[in-house]
């Protein structure tokens, strides 16, 4: 293919350019924030920015769909907020987030969602969208549930677990399917027998095991797996589509499996602690066993290896960071003398693509097949693609200059969270974002934010349609 000119205002030259399946030596030309050139050379044009990109990857911007931002929990916020998490993000190689909305007791879903966008609204440095949690079913929430797809919220995230809290139950969750197959929505179920894991939590505390450690003993795999069995026979009862979200264990999989060989629809995701933290975290010394406080909780150490296989060989579709922070001191900490206090949640919204990055390197994952988990999966499931998730002509010019050569240790020093820890303090590491660009202009530039609070958008999603591949709507 030999040199090609066109009207251009930002171009990338000489990388390795990088799908969910295709690795190709080319340029790139970015026009008016959308690729609008894809070939092996192209000449600069003596007015666009150049980025050389020599020596680099050219992947899509990552797509993190399971974010908490500013978000409330056990009556506190999250320490990151929109501005600070989303900043985290552009760092970590994310250019889109699907942040979670959660409807009050007795509220409706249009003030969620306005509380929500005024929480985003002027902080968010990158391109988001949002899931709807629904804790009440009435009339009006179901008529709002009809509608909601039309303003571009197209997935409604339901909890099978916390009792007395947003748990929801079997009646409210078929319902919520049947709406959501009838209206172009994709339901996410946080899966755990929520009333199996408050009895365990009772006994415990009642026998006086107070300490992080016994948070994995209240909620152990099967509690986890039986919700995942007892969702997707819902969803194919009433003939609807399903994603579970954070699979942390081999006894989930195996029945997202069995669901799957009857029919069932069934997408799932897991997250990067699961892959590289184990019970054993939980009983680290002087409380610090607390930031590993987190659900599911930290498994097995034997059940990484399953994790692992399964996003190589597709059982897993996705990879979401479940980034919820609460911080050590003065929120993980008040849970000191009893571990049903600790907030639930870890960060890893900056680490997410780093930490998934090492499986290329260890040679478990394909360099398409990182792309297709951290970018391309999600955006098509989620209604995003082929505007988000993949480079291609007409798309976003989301795109992060990725050095796969660098070595690196992950600190929290470094980092650009607002939480006071990183799960992986001391975790040495290959591959990071170098330079990485939402729209085409850059946020990110070797190292150093270039962003302004604000630029992110509101992305409205494409309908879901059940029963069919996704991504294969127009956007």
């Amino acid at each position: 293919m030999g040199s090609v000119a066109h009207q251009f205002d930002t171009l990338i030259r000489n990388g390795v350019v990088v799908t969910a399946t295709d690795t190709t030596a080319a340029d790139l030309a970015i026009l008016d924030g959308k690729i609008v050139q894809i070939a092996a050379h192209i000449e600069p044009d003596g007015q666009s920015r150049v980025i050389d990109a020599q020596g680099k990857l050219v992947l899509p911007g990552g797509v993190d769909t399971h974010t908490h931002l500013d978000s409330p929990s056990q009556n506190m916020l999250t320490a990151d907020d929109f501005l600070s998490g989303t900043m985290a993000a552009a760092h970590g190689g994310t250019t889109t987030i699907v942040d979670f909305c959660f409807q009050q007791h007795g509220g409706t879903l249009t003030a969620a969602l306005a509380d929500w966008h005024r929480r985003a609204g002027g902080k968010a440095v990158i391109d988001y969208g949002f899931h709807i949690v629904v804790v009440d079913l009435n009339a009006s929430v179901e008529a709002e549930l009809a509608t909601l797809p039309a303003t571009g919220v197209t997935s409604i995230k339901l909890f099978m677990a916390y009792k007395h809290g947003p748990m929801v139950d079997d009646l409210l969750l078929a319902r919520v399917l049947m709406l959501s197959r009838d209206h172009g929505s994709l339901v996410l179920v946080h899966a755990e027998n929520g009333d199996m894991a408050y009895l365990l939590q009772r006994q415990l505390l009642a026998a006086g095991k107070s300490a992080p450690r016994f948070h994995a003993l209240s909620r152990p795999p099967r509690v986890e797996a039986e919700a995942v069995a007892r969702a997707a026979a819902l969803a194919e009862t009433v003939g609807a589509d399903l994603f579970v979200v954070h699979v942390s264990c081999a006894e989930a999989l195996e029945e997202l499996e069995r669901a799957r060989v009857r029919g069932v629809r069934i997408f799932a995701e897991t997250c990067p602690h699961y892959l590289y933290t184990s019970e054993e975290d939980l009983d680290r010394p002087d409380f610090t066993g607390a930031k590993y406080v987190f659900t599911p909780p930290p498994r097995a150490r034997g059940q990484q290896e399953v994790l692992w296989s399964a996003l190589a060989d597709g059982r897993l579709q996705t990879v979401g960071s479940d980034h919820s922070s609460f911080n050590f001191q003065g929120q993980k900490d008040l849970g000191r003398d009893d571990f049903t206090l600790i907030p639930n949640g870890a960060p890893g919204i900056e680490e997410r693509m780093i930490a998934l990055y090492q499986g290329v390197v260890q040679g478990r994952l394909s360099l398409n097949r990182f792309v297709a988990l951290t970018a391309t999966a999600p955006a098509k499931i989620f209604g995003l693609y082929p505007k988000k998730g993949t480079i291609a002509i007409g798309s976003d010019a989301d795109l992060v200059i990725w050095d796969p050569e660098r070595h690196h240790t992950l600190r929290q020093a470094t980092l650009h969270h607002k939480v006071d820890y990183t799960l992986y303090e001391g975790v040495e590491v290959q591959g990071a974002p170098e330079t990485v660009l939402l729209r085409g202009l850059p946020m990110v530039d070797h190292g150093q934010f270039v962003g302004q609070p604000g630029s992110g958008r509101f992305v409205q999603r494409s309908l879901h349609r059940h029963g069919q591949a996704p991504g294969r709507t127009s956007s």
